[in-house]
């Protein structure tokens, strides 16, 4: 009885395969995205303001991000809750794959919100005479919060875990 329990607990982590798809289906979506932004700014670039041109370029970088977060979260995330991804020898791999535990993928997770943040606060003062005062204040107040977060996870996971991963 015991084993039969077992084996369908540890089963269960199947359940999760569904979501990294939808969040694969999201990859998709943003390189959509990515490229409706390209194809709508596109048509503009002679006439557009050098801080226009930044800010788009802000803007797809944000996309670019986000999209990079969403593959190491698939990826690790299957990996470490699911199954193994299993490629022939001669295919090509990603060096970080298989070495990302979850602790590290959420320290790396907390650094691509701080890379986020701080590109959406860039945008915010470069359009700072049109935003208000206290949204650029809430803003600032936001980042250094997920600066300081991502800071104590870093010291969190190194005082917990630097003797584990020594060996």
């Amino acid at each position: 009885m015991e084993r039969l329990l077992e084996r369908f607990l540890f089963g269960s982590r199947w359940i999760q395969a569904p979501l990294y798809v939808g969040l694969t289906l999201l990859l998709v979506a943003f390189v959509i995205k990515f490229f409706q932004e390209i194809l709508h700014s596109g048509g503009h670039i002679l006439e557009m303001r050098e801080q226009d041109l930044v800010l788009m370029a802000l803007s797809l970088i944000d996309l670019v991000l986000v999209a990079n977060l969403l593959v190491m979260v698939i990826i690790s995330g299957y990996e470490n809750f699911v199954s193994r991804i299993e490629t022939d020898d001669d295919t090509e791999t990603l060096a970080w794959v298989g070495k990302l535990d979850s602790g590290t993928l959420k320290l790396k997770v907390a650094a691509s919100i701080v890379a986020i943040s701080s590109i959406n606060l860039l945008k915010a003062f470069m359009n700072a005479e049109d935003t208000p005062n206290d949204k650029l204040l809430w803003l600032v107040v936001m980042h250094l919060t997920f600066v300081v977060s991502a800071l104590l996870m870093g010291l969190l996971d190194k005082l917990a875990f630097a003797g584990h991963r020594d060996h």
